[in-house]
Formats: structure tokens, sequence, C-alpha cells
């Protein structure tokens, strides 16, 4: 059943499902966020070090999955406080053996944060709107907004049709359908509408790395990073 009309609720929860059916736990949780859980969890938190996480401050990771994210800054860095949301409550039980006691995992299934107005110093959101339609990711961020303190950062990966690795994940998925074997969303959004978004919201700047870029001076993530600065 498809949650609040949310169609990417029962697409998580059915995957989720196969995956335990067919594998072993830990294999099974790391395939469920793409695979490579050390490596990419390494990956998201160098890049976060990099917009401007610090030691003290207060995160909330919009679609923690597995608990990737969570398990590498938990091993090297002193939060201030942290807060995952998925909506696969499977996901968040294993995310929560990975991380610290003082982290904490909610499953939501609406557009709206589980969180206190300017309560946030970083929101990120990983390979989240990469599997939404536009609308439902201008509403998230709307509500990214809301959360973020005065100054706070708004991280997300995305897809774009400029990046050649993504072309292939559109034809791949171009191919699923043609075959009527597509397992989820892909979408790709284009720098321009980011833009557009962030000009709506009033998020004071916007900063694009590419897909094949690592200026935190680590492995590139894969897909492309937006950098949204609430104002001051």
């Amino acid at each position: 059943e498809t949650v609040g009309g949310l169609h990417f609720v029962e697409d998580y929860e059915r995957r989720v499902a196969n995956l335990l059916a067919t594998h072993p736990l830990d294999e099974a949780m790391s395939l469920a966020v793409g695979g490579s859980y050390e490596r990419i969890g390494a990956i998201e938190r160098d890049l976060l070090r990099y917009a401007g996480l610090a030691d003290g401050m207060a995160l909330v990771d919009l679609g923690c999955g597995s608990g990737r994210l969570a398990h590498a800054l938990g091993t090297s860095m002193r939060l201030g406080s942290y807060l995952g949301i998925d909506v696969v409550q499977a996901l968040l039980d294993y995310a929560r053996t990975k991380a610290p006691p003082d982290y904490r995992f909610v499953r939501s299934v609406s557009f709206e944060l589980p969180a206190p107005d300017a309560s946030a110093d970083m929101v990120c959101a990983f390979s989240v709107f990469t599997h939404l339609l536009h609308e439902e990711t201008y509403l998230y961020l709307e509500d990214i907004r809301r959360v973020l303190k005065p100054g706070g950062r708004c991280v997300f990966s995305f897809l774009e049709f400029a990046e050649p690795n993504h072309w292939r994940i559109f034809e791949a998925t171009v191919e699923g359908r043609r075959v009527g074997a597509v397992p989820h969303l892909n979408t790709f959004i284009e720098r321009s509408t980011i833009e557009a978004w962030a000009r709506q919201l009033g998020f004071r700047e916007t900063i694009f790395i590419g897909g094949c870029e690592a200026p935190w001076c680590g492995e590139p993530l894969g897909q492309s990073v937006a950098l949204l600065r609430k104002a001051d």
C-alpha cells in the first residue's frame, strides 16, 4: 500500500523486503543503499565536512537509509546532534546498530521533517531527490529551509544530463521501461531548475559540484551535488 500517496514508500519497502529475503543482513543493508557501504559513507562524510559540517553541529540526514553516513560520522566526529530520517523501518533499525547511541532515527512518510524550526546547522539528502518527482523535492526543500538555522546549509545529490555517467543511468532506465522492469523512479534535475527553486525559497547561495569532481580531496561521490545556504 502506498502511504499518503507517496510512491517511493511502497517502492523502497518492497525493495528492502526483497533484499532481506535473498541476501544476508549486512549485504542486504548495503545493497539497499547502492552498495559500497563503508566507502560511500566516508565520501559523504568528507563532502559534508567540506560543506562546513564540524564537531558540535546539529545534522539532519534525510533518507539516511541503513546508516552508512551515520556510521562514518560516528567513527570520526562528535556532532552536537544527529537525526536520521527514512521511510523504511527495517533500514532505520539496522542504522541504529551502526551508529552512536545518542544518534536518533525516525521513520517519516510526509514531506515535513520531524524537527523544530531553525534547529539544524545542516540538512543532507543523498540519493533522495534522484527518486522523487520535482514537486516532491520542492516540498522537501521548503521544509528543509524551515528546519535550518540562519546561515545553515542544505547539501543534496542529484542526477543531471550533462554528466556522461548520469546519462548511462538514464539509458538503463529507458531500457528498463522498454521491457517493463523499472524498480523505482530515477529523476534528473537540471542546475537551472535547482537555481529557480533556491531563488523562490529564499536560499542565499547555490554552489554545484559535478559528479566527477571531489574538491574535498577524496573520491568523487558519483552524483552531482548542490549546496544551498539559508540567509543569515
